[in-house]
């Protein structure tokens, strides 16, 4: 009961839920965004949906979600050097403009009866490509759009409260669609969504980021960047859960089309309806994020919410009715969200700025890179075994991931908290550390 009231005074809250939104550049931000993630999963929905109405293949739904996401392995490392040379606003409005392009492609091969899945296959290693700058484009850009790096945190949460927004509306909305006219419309309408975040991006006001030249060459600033990530406990740490989590327990997505079908003995509406519940859950888990004041504790939040995504993925591959499914799945989404943003609000808060691009890139791989071996995992374990089991194990798998990091948690508070102090973040410790310093310093004559 306490957790549910803490949801809605989280909603009822706003002054300290949407405080993010007193930024003007964050606003159209969230706005332009909003519109466009719409887009981002109507076309998610409808490539998986016609990938497995092409193939009837689990195998190839898998190996189209591992080439999507494979140049985020090859490529993010060395993006996030480039972030950190270049303008972030530039990089992601350049970004935004060529995965539009690739929206309008796949539509019009699509509405015109010729597409084939080479066509498909293409085009999904180009959008993973413009993804591999994006996501951590976008992710080092928050900074620049919150002004107060004390509402960095609340900035990360609505993000997540708008993706997973979108997950609520798109997915229905593309499978109501699909069962219409199908999945070219929702093509389409992805490619018209840019055009939100695009006027938004030009209306902004952005400072001019100082940029430290380097005459380092790409690999030497990869290679420090690497080190950093390594030499840090907390950093390494959450890397690492997040990359286990997402290889073995993420890619329950690439088949949710076969447990809505086959499972579940539904259509597109039914793959609708289960991932919108995934988003109502994660806004829940966004929203109670947002109304924290502090980061303090999300370490602690890391590891429970990775258990609630486990156990949740657990019980939806035990589960043969849909309202139940549509239940769990609420658990589901509010783990997921949950821990991948406490993740990032954690690392964004710790790190050095002038090294936010490359740790970001790091943490796109970590949460992305290792997906596409996920999806073809995932894909080629579905064909042996079947979805349920596939999806039971990977609950598991995640249930194993948030006992090991719980029992980390000791040593890596002990690493984390000071730095919270000399942020001043813990206003009691951080008062201590200063008046210690001052006593340490010669009095003056």
């Amino acid at each position: 009961m306490n957790f549910l009231k803490n949801i809605i005074n989280a909603i009822t809250d706003v002054k300290t839920t949407f405080r993010a939104f007193k930024y003007w550049n964050y606003r159209l931000w969230f706005s332009g965004q909003g519109i466009s993630l719409v887009g981002t999963w109507m076309q998610r929905i409808a490539m998986g949906w016609l990938v497995y109405r092409l193939t009837n293949s689990a195998f190839l739904l898998g190996m189209v979600g591992f080439v999507s996401q494979l140049p985020i392995l090859l490529i993010t490392p060395f993006a996030g050097v480039f972030i950190d040379r270049w303008s972030r606003y530039n990089v992601v409005l350049l970004m935004q403009i060529l995965a539009m392009i690739q929206a309008f492609v796949l539509a019009i091969l699509v509405l015109l009866g010729s597409i084939q899945m080479w066509h498909v296959m293409v085009l999904s290693i180009i959008l993973g490509i413009i993804n591999a700058f994006d996501m951590p484009a976008r992710q080092s850009f928050v900074v620049e759009m919150v002004e107060k790096k004390e509402d960095l945190g609340n900035a990360i949460a609505m993000n997540s409260t708008m993706f997973n927004g979108a997950r609520l509306f798109g997915p229905s909305l593309a499978g109501i669609l699909i069962a219409a006219v199908g999945e070219g419309i929702c093509f389409l309408l992805n490619g018209f969504s840019f055009i939100a975040v695009l006027i938004s991006l030009l209306m902004m006001k952005i400072k001019p980021r100082k940029i430290i030249e380097s005459q380092a060459s790409v690999l030497q600033e990869l290679r420090h960047g690497f080190r950093y990530v390594y030499n840090s406990p907390p950093i390494k740490a959450i890397l690492l859960l997040l990359g286990s989590v997402s290889l073995l327990s993420m890619s329950y997505t690439v088949l949710m089309p076969i447990i809505a079908s086959k499972t579940l003995h539904g259509g597109p509406s039914t793959l609708g309806f289960l991932m919108a519940a995934t988003g109502v859950g994660a806004i829940c888990g966004a929203l109670y994020l947002a109304s924290k004041t502090s980061v303090l504790g999300l370490e602690r939040w890391i590891s429970n919410a990775t258990a609630v995504f486990g156990i949740g993925l657990v019980a939806f591959s035990l589960s043969r009715i849909f309202w139940l499914s549509m239940i769990l799945m609420l658990f589901v989404g509010f783990g997921m969200m949950v821990q991948m943003a406490c993740c990032n609000t954690v690392i964004q808060t710790i790190i050095d700025e002038d090294k936010r691009g490359r740790v970001m890139a790091f943490y796109t791989l970590s949460f992305m890179g290792t997906a596409p071996f996920g999806s073809l995992l995932a894909g080629a374990t579905a064909s042996k075994i079947g979805a349920p089991l596939t999806i039971l194990l990977s609950g598991i798998f995640c249930i194993i991931g948030a006992w090991w990091f719980r029992r980390e948690l000791p040593a890596l508070k002990k690493v984390i908290h000071p730095i919270y102090a000399k942020m001043g973040i813990i206003p009691e410790i951080a008062e201590g550390i200063q008046a210690a310093s001052q006593l340490t310093k010669p009095p003056e004559d």
